[in-house]
C-alpha cells in the first residue's frame, strides 16, 4: 500500500525530483536523459536507459523487469501487465519463468497496445510494434495438463508488427520480417526478409533485403 502511494505521489513530482525519487525508493535505474510521462510505471525492476521514453496513460504493472534499451520508445496508453514471479500455486511448475518485457536499442512500442508478459517478451532493435490494439499474450490454459501455463514471445530486430496483430506464447517473428496488420502469429517461424500475414501467420512473400526500413540507423521513422 505505501509503495502505492508513493508511486502515485511522485507522477505529480516534476520529472527530475520524480526520476530522483524512484531511483532512491524503488531502486530504480534511469538514464538523466530518459523520462516517464504521466504514466503508471510500477514494475519490480526498471531499467531505462539513454534517450529512452514511456509516453503518458501508459500502465507497467506486476511484471519483474521492464528494460528499455538505448532510444527505445514506449508510447501513449499502453497496457503491459502478467504475474510477477514467487510463491504461488499459478505457473509453479515453470520455476525459470520469467515475467519481463525488455527492448533493445531503438525499438519502438505506439499506443494503445495490450502486452501480456507473463512470460518474457522481448522486442528486438529497431523493432516496431506499429499501429494500436495489437495482442502480446503469453499465458493460457494447457486444456491437457488442467492449469495455465506461459510461453516467451521474441520479435526480431529490424522486423514491423502491423496495427491490430495477435502474437500468441511460444511464436517468433524473425529478423527483418513483417507481421500483415490483423494477423495471428501462434508459431516461430525462422526465415527472415518475408512477410507473414493471415489467420494463422504463414510466409506470403520475400522481402528485399534493401529496404530502408532494414537499413535505417534511427530507430524512430519520420
Amino acid at each position: 500500500m505505501l509503495k502505492k502511494l508513493t508511486m502515485f505521489l511522485s507522477i505529480l513530482l516534476p520529472w527530475p525530483a520524480r526520476r530522483c525519487l524512484l531511483e532512491r525508493q524503488f531502486g530504480y535505474s534511469i538514464h538523466p536523459t530518459s523520462r516517464i510521462g504521466f504514466a503508471w510505471i510500477c514494475p519490480r525492476r526498471l531499467i531505462m536507459e539513454e534517450n529512452s521514453r514511456i509516453g503518458h496513460l501508459t500502465i507497467c504493472k506486476n511484471i519483474d523487469l521492464l528494460h528499455l534499451g538505448a532510444h527505445s520508445i514506449i508510447g501513449q496508453l499502453n497496457w503491459i501487465t502478467g504475474f510477477p514471479s514467487g510463491s504461488s500455486r499459478h505457473f509453479a511448475h515453470q520455476p525459470d519463468r520469467k515475467p519481463e518485457l525488455i527492448l533493445e536499442s531503438h525499438a519502438g512500442i505506439s499506443s494503445r497496445h495490450l502486452i501480456d508478459c507473463t512470460a518474457r517478451v522481448r522486442i528486438g532493435a529497431f523493432a516496431t510494434l506499429a499501429g494500436f490494439r495489437s495482442q502480446l499474450v503469453t499465458h493460457s490454459i494447457d486444456l491437457e495438463a488442467g492449469r495455465q501455463s506461459s510461453e516467451p514471445i521474441e520479435i526480431g530486430e529490424y522486423s514491423f508488427v502491423g496495427t491490430n496483430s495477435v502474437i500468441l506464447g511460444g511464436s517468433s517473428l524473425p529478423h527483418h520480417s513483417v507481421l500483415g496488420a490483423k494477423s495471428l502469429l501462434n508459431k516461430k517461424w525462422e526465415a527472415p526478409f518475408h512477410l507473414y500475414g493471415g489467420v494463422p501467420a504463414k510466409p506470403l512473400k520475400q522481402l528485399p533485403e534493401d529496404l530502408a526500413y532494414f537499413r535505417r540507423e534511427e530507430g524512430f521513422v519520420w
